[in-house]
């Protein structure tokens, strides 16, 4: 039996994920959804569009999608969804959960890690955040859950962009980028996303493909030849001038080496960093160049948990190249980078 795909959806208050999730639950699109929502969100999505008897936790829609409501943890609903479809009472391919305003996205990621049944049934795809243009600056200075919630991101939905003017939008996309630069943001309006957009972005597979904004890396103005890149807080870039008056918590930094890891120097730095700092680490991966491997080992991790995988053999032309980027709540970068450079052979 193949994996059930899972989309986590997180926005802080009034970012606009129950009219996301309206559309994708009334749309004709032949995608058969089962929505967790949690029912402490600020606006239970039931109201409109689900038309039952309100006891029942699991209702059907008229597009074939069905709703849940988590009147228990997480696990138990995903358990009871699996033992439906595995029944034969319950007929759908893909889940979406719905978080609260204020949650925060990393032990619900975790659970799909960390129980072996719900590992068996369900495979994480990604985690997508929506952020309020016109309210995002505010929440992010004040609130670590919507600072958390684009750490986590591997995918980023702007709305309510209409409301602030081009310049405003900038600074926003600018200070996101420098929390997350390995989610792409979108621009959406009124939910407006193509479904394509929110389903199957393997956010969560270990594969060689690590996309970090390639505006990102060049801010600082060095060469990038060298040993590591981390981004340059005495940048000239007029909305980078702007950021820096937002010092968030969440951050991230890139590392990049020519020269090849040290296996079990960098498993030994690894464990003793995420032993350390896992909960403040909200998303880390990366595509390694291992001495003695003709493979790409790939490895990303959440909090305190890390998986690695060996990926493509390297081409014969190409470069040699480990990269790294890491996004966490306060973590001392320079410990990271100078255990990193003292990993390679």
């Amino acid at each position: 039996m193949s994996l059930i795909p899972v989309t986590i959806l997180t926005g802080f208050l009034g970012s606009g994920k129950t009219t996301l999730l309206k559309r994708v639950l009334t749309e004709t699109h032949g995608h058969k959804i089962a929505v967790i929502e949690n029912e402490f969100g600020e606006e239970n999505i039931d109201n409109e569009i689900l038309v039952s008897d309100t006891q029942e936790t699991i209702v059907q829609m008229s597009n074939g999608c069905i709703c849940c409501t988590i009147r228990e943890d997480l696990r138990a609903t995903l358990q009871l969804l699996g033992a439906k479809k595995r029944k034969g009472l319950l007929d759908f391919e893909r889940v979406v959960v719905e978080t609260t305003g204020l949650a925060d996205p990393g032990p619900v990621a975790q659970t799909f890690f960390m129980d072996e049944e719900i590992a068996e049934q369900f495979l994480l795809d990604a985690i997508v955040t929506l952020v309020d243009a016109k309210h995002a600056q505010t929440q992010l200075d004040e609130r670590q859950e919507a600072r958390r919630q684009i750490g986590f991101a591997d995918q980023i939905f702007i709305s309510k962009s209409d409301l602030v003017d081009a310049q405003q939008l900038q600074d926003l996309q600018h200070r996101i980028a420098h929390m997350n630069p390995r989610a792409p943001q979108r621009t959406v309006n009124f939910g407006q996303v193509a479904v394509s957009q929110v389903f199957d972005l393997r956010g969560f597979n270990l594969n060689a493909k690590l996309d970090i904004d390639p505006d990102f890396l060049k801010e600082d103005g060095h060469d990038h030849h060298d040993h590591h890149h981390h981004d340059d807080e005495h940048c000239d870039h007029p909305s980078h001038q702007r950021h820096h008056r937002h010092d968030d918590d969440v951050k991230s930094f890139v590392f990049r080496s020519e020269r090849a890891f040290h296996p079990a120097k960098l498993e030994d730095f690894l464990g003793a960093v995420v032993n350390i700092y896992g909960p403040r680490m909200l998303r880390y991966k990366g595509v390694l160049n291992m001495q003695g491997t003709a493979s790409k080992v790939i490895f990303q991790g959440v909090h305190q948990l890390m998986g690695s995988d060996l990926g493509p053999a390297w081409g014969a032309d190409e470069p040699r190249q480990s990269k790294m980027v890491f996004i966490g709540i306060d973590l001392p970068r320079d410990i990271f980078l100078q255990g990193l450079e003292q990993c390679l052979v």
